[in-house]
């Protein structure tokens, strides 16, 4: 019983929120990072912004996280919390 809960917490799991790999032995509170909205193209609620426009892309276009307003897409997550995997 011991030896299959260590065998458990030793195997690696794919969280689905920040598509990082972990251990539960290393899962904690803050953990995974990630945006819990998606990456939007439309102009933000108070559209006083200045943004910058790819040359593809239609004069009204802005491309920014719905839940935090961060305009690259590569940003960090705004919210954290423990890891979720694809089994949970």
């Amino acid at each position: 019983m011991e030896m299959e809960r260590k065998t458990k917490e030793m195997e690696e799991k794919l969280c689905r929120r920040c598509k990082v790999i972990y251990r539960d032995s290393s899962n904690n509170a803050s953990s995974c990072r990630f945006h819990p909205s998606f990456f939007v193209c439309r102009r933000h609620d108070d559209q006083k912004r200045y943004y910058e426009l790819g040359p593809e892309d239609p004069p009204y276009a802005a491309k920014f996280y719905d839940c935090c307003g961060a305009e690259d897409p590569n940003a960090p997550g705004c919210v954290t919390s423990p890891h979720i995997s694809y089994d949970d």
